[in-house]
């Protein structure tokens, strides 16, 4: 593995704010435990391309196999309390690490520990958006992991692939990079004679699981289709979104450079903030709104239109002004995602009828489809 990375190499992909996304199946040995020549050649190259001007933010998975480094733990622990237990001493060797490779290139980065009920609510997420505004103005690079220790069950992320594409759009990066132990999706079994990595996604394409893996990584949650359905979410919004191989050397120099085979997901028009946090927001929606097929058209046709009561059919559960609402279809498909801009209360009262006040405005819906 190479130590020195030609960080005089000009990027060919001209960003400003990458997201890289690093998981355990690249940062972890096959027995379980941290691969620290792994973390310090990503360190390397994340280095190399801050160097060059370009915001980075890591979100690494990690901790658990850190953790495991440490100590011992008994097989009559339940898988919860274990993982608690192994998140808790591990994150601190991590972020040690971390630090420390970052160190030799006079680089400071901090530890930033989320957990979903962060983006839930708007002021958190705000708060924690400005957090890591400060970090990048100050030339630290954040780290960010889910916090294991109190992220259980339901709690928890997805895996840290959700986790950033939340970061990604919130800090609004011009690209996620997500590094697997695989080389991109494939247009069939990647162990199979002929199959070859799809280069360019567009748009939503609801076939991708028919030849995806569905094995998930060693020691990570999370597989290729869950991978590919939040990158497409987050192009979706406007960012950019590549999958490549975390383990080939020097692959983040040679994606910015194009000289890497991997899959990249094109954006669509950028969305704004606003619309970017609903995106996200899907457990936090309160009530869910049920709408007829001609307002669904018109909601989903991609011009500016706003919810107006005459398309309801039903208000299914109750909200109140402010709440963030799931709007729904007559076979109860979500449509998208909005701000009430009234209460249920009001809502009821005017299913059906024309020239009546928006119960979302198009400025904060965000459409599903």
């Amino acid at each position: 593995m190479p130590n020195q990375i030609a960080s005089s190499k000009i990027m060919k992909l001209a960003y400003k704010k990458i997201v890289v996304k690093v998981g355990s199946n690249v940062i972890t040995q096959g027995n379980g435990l941290p691969d620290e020549h792994r973390i310090q050649h990503l360190v390397n190259q994340l280095s190399a391309i801050k160097k060059q001007g370009i915001e980075v933010i890591l979100v690494s998975s990690g901790a658990v196999a850190s953790g495991r480094s440490l100590i011992k733990v008994s097989e009559k622990q339940d898988a919860v309390t274990t993982r608690q237990l192994l998140a808790a001493i591990g994150q601190v060797k991590l972020i040690n690490t971390y630090a420390g490779f970052f160190n030799e290139h006079a680089i400071k980065c901090a530890q930033v520990l989320v957990t979903k009920e962060d983006f839930r609510d708007r002021a958190h997420y705000l708060n924690m958006k400005n957090c890591m505004e400060i970090l990048l103005q100050n030339e630290v690079i954040p780290v960010v992991n889910e916090n294991d220790v109190v992220s259980v069950t339901e709690l928890m992320f997805t895996d840290n692939d959700e986790l950033a594409g939340l970061i990604a759009s919130m800090l609004n990066a011009d690209a996620l990079i997500i590094l697997s132990n695989v080389n991109g999706i494939y247009n069939g079994d990647p162990k199979a004679e002929g199959s070859e990595v799809i280069q360019e996604i567009s748009g939503t394409v609801s076939n991708l699981a028919s030849f995806i893996s569905t094995g998930k990584s060693q020691f990570g949650r999370g597989g290729m289709i869950t991978k590919s359905t939040m990158a497409q979410k987050v192009a979706k919004l406007g960012i950019n979104v590549h999958i490549a191989n975390g383990t080939t050397d020097d692959v983040l120099i040679g994606l910015l450079n194009k000289e890497i085979i991997h899959t990249r997901f094109v954006p669509e028009k950028s969305k704004s903030g606003k619309k970017k946090w609903i995106a996200h927001s899907e457990n936090a929606a309160t009530g869910i709104v049920k709408l007829n097929e001609g307002a669904k058209a018109v909601l989903t046709s991609g011009k500016a239109t706003s919810l107006l009561p005459v398309g309801i059919i039903k208000i299914e559960s109750d909200f109140l002004k402010g709440d963030i609402i799931k709007i729904v279809d007559e076979e109860n498909n979500l449509i998208g995602l909005g701000i009430a801009e009234y209460g249920s209360d009001k809502a009821r009262e005017r299913i059906g009828l024309k020239k009546q006040k928006a119960l979302v405005h198009y400025d904060y819906f965000y459409s599903a489809i």
